[in-house]
């Protein structure tokens, strides 16, 4: 027997997922489903007349649970077929169920229709994630949704901004997140009862030709699965670029966190803002005074895996040869779970990191002093020539000063002291009364309180309201 740590562990499985994504893409939940899927269709057909008892199908519904792995395992090695070898494994335990098991079904009944299920209740869980995390970074946007601080553009000093208005920048990306993927799990259907090639002929020949029944036998199994809608054509399976639609939504939460994790990485360097740090982590092995960003470091790598797994379901759909053709399944297998588990791990390690994102107001004020003097210029001009000054004379002033600021902060390492250098120049005697009113930050963030207001209330406050019960929960995070 050879020890777990002598094989390879996905560290997705290993290290990260959380336990309410593992399960949904789980082995147990995927045979159990694929024997409710089975229930599902024998129940169905006979209440549309076929020779099935009432005994049959309480004996498999007594038996969806009891899976005897080794006798699964057993049969696939023999059949070198998954899902034959669990028609054998659920019918030795529902004998008198087990001639009845599959019936007039292709393997991509229970296949196809179990990954639709799954990766609706994957979206579902995403959803619910997301909108978690929109709600605690909607409360920290309005905390500081009127603390100024320097915006950077092409990362250098740009205007002001607020902390809670650069804050709903990242909540404007999670909000597009969450309503793309609401709309793509809406819209998931269902694959149905379609036969071999997707022709319905297996049934057409099990109902005597009756198409109303077959189309009846498709109507109910859809609505007994829980979906709303289900497809008119399929080949044998349902179309793949059905999985590149769901991949791609959600490999855009990968987008969305990159960016927001860049940044805090980004202000964390500056020591304005920073990731949650445990009173016993370690930064550094080598450098104890190390603060590194850890947290948002994992989420910058896995998104990028993440977003890498998008283009594959793209050629998985491009090389399925007519009807079917089978090198889809190896690839899905990984992809569709991966980009799951993957967005999940992001989407808690988010959720962790915006319940204990610190802000470092005194930090942010000094960045501003230094960079402010600059910006104001305009705000004095205007001053000046509203006290009668000549705009171009003015001009010329403050440009000579500026330079010789500029040159005390880059060649001599000092502070930028040009506000002092106006407020002891006659020239500017006129404003001096003014100055400080006119260097205040707060009357650099133009709209920047009322937009994040609007913002919340207008958008993200009612996309919230379905998930409002939701969010006491805390994520359990795997460091």
């Amino acid at each position: 027997m050879v020890e777990p740590q002598s094989r390879y562990r996905n560290p997705l499985t290993a290290r990260y997922q959380s336990d309410d994504m593992g399960y949904i893409f789980s082995d147990r939940n995927k045979f159990e489903t694929w024997r409710k899927l089975w229930i599902i269709l024998a129940e169905s057909e006979k209440e549309l007349g076929l020779n099935i008892t009432e005994e049959q199908l309480q004996e498999m519904r007594d038996n969806v649970t009891n899976i005897d792995w080794d006798v699964a395992a057993a049969e696939e090695k023999a059949r070198r077929h998954d899902v034959m070898a669990h028609v054998h494994t659920f019918g030795a335990v529902a004998p008198s169920a087990a001639p009845i098991i599959h019936l007039g079904a292709t393997s991509c009944y229970v296949g196809d229709n179990t990954d639709l299920i799954v990766m609706r209740d994957g979206c579902r869980l995403l959803c619910r994630k997301l909108a978690q995390c929109c709600h605690v970074l909607s409360e920290f946007a309005m905390r500081y949704k009127d603390m100024p601080t320097l915006g950077f553009t092409h990362y250098q000093p740009a205007q002001l901004t607020t902390v809670g208005k650069r804050s709903c920048l990242w909540l404007q990306e999670l909000l597009v997140d969450l309503q793309l993927l609401e709309h793509t799990e809406r819209n998931i259907k269902f694959r149905g009862v379609k036969g071999t090639t997707g022709t319905q002929a297996s049934f057409l020949e099990l109902f005597d030709g009756d198409h109303e029944k077959v189309e009846e036998l498709d109507r109910i199994v859809t609505e007994k699965a829980g979906f709303a809608h289900k497809f008119t054509i399929t080949g044998q399976t349902y179309t793949r670029k059905v999985d590149a639609v769901i991949v791609n939504a959600v490999a855009g939460i990968g987008s969305t966190v990159n960016k927001f994790c860049s940044d805090l990485r980004l202000l964390a360097n500056l020591k304005e803002l920073e990731e949650p740090f445990e009173k016993k982590q370690i930064g550094s092995s080598a450098m104890p005074y190390k603060r590194n960003p850890m947290r948002s470091e994992r989420c910058c790598s896995l998104s990028r895996h993440l977003i890498s797994l998008s283009s594959s379901p793209l050629y998985t759909a491009a090389n399925q040869w007519l009807e079917r053709s089978l090198d889809d399944t190896a690839n899905r297998r990984i992809v569709l779970g991966e980009a799951f588990l993957t967005a999940d791990v992001l989407l808690n390690t988010l959720q962790n990191i915006l319940q204990g994102m610190v802000v470092y107001p005194k930090v942010i004020e000094k960045r501003i002093r230094e960079e402010l003097p600059f910006m104001a210029t305009e705000n004095i001009l205007m001053a000046m020539v509203k006290s009668g000054g000549n705009r171009q004379e003015c001009h010329e002033k403050l440009r000579m000063l500026s330079q010789e600021a500029g040159k005390q902060v880059k060649e001599k390492g000092e502070s930028n002291d040009m506000l002092e250098r106006i407020a002891s120049d006659p020239y500017f005697a006129d404003i001096h009364s003014k100055l400080d009113e006119l260097v205040d930050p707060k009357t650099f963030i133009g709209r920047c309180p009322q937009q994040v207001e609007k913002f919340i209330s207008e958008e993200v406050e009612p996309a919230m309201e379905k998930y409002a019960s939701m969010f006491k929960e805390a994520p359990k995070l795997v460091v």
